[in-house]
């Protein structure tokens, strides 16, 4: 059983940065690739980044490259996600979560509970 709990959201500027962190519960964090996610009202949960559980590989969203980094510390259960040159349309509710690994994120074992990011225009 893994629980994740997001912080680190707020309200920022356009052009600002933010991190939010994911801390994760459990002594198998290292079996899971984790990832972030993000919904804004009427829309679908859209991937924002995901990393590998040794953090070799990363992908991003195409409207996040370049901008947010996803990151990760298995000695703490934690995992990043830097996000600078924020613009207004990155406004949403951002979701931790974690797959096991090798399966292509097919299945979700586990969310956050979700954490607001604003970005002012």
């Amino acid at each position: 059983q893994v629980q994740l709990a997001e912080s680190g959201g707020g309200l920022v500027q356009t052009g600002g940065s933010l991190r939010v962190t994911c801390a994760a519960s459990g002594r198998t964090f290292e079996w899971y690739e984790m990832g972030w996610f993000r919904q804004t009202p009427g829309k679908e949960r859209e991937v924002v980044a995901t990393i590998t559980w040794n953090g070799d590989r990363t992908k991003y969203a195409d409207s996040v490259k370049g901008r947010f980094r996803i990151s990760r510390d298995n000695a703490k259960n934690t995992v990043y996600l830097q996000m600078n040159r924020l613009k207004p349309e990155d406004t949403a509710v951002y979701y931790c979560a974690a797959a096991l690994s090798g399966r292509s994120w097919s299945t979700v074992d586990y969310w956050g509970q979700g954490i607001q990011v604003a970005v002012s225009s």
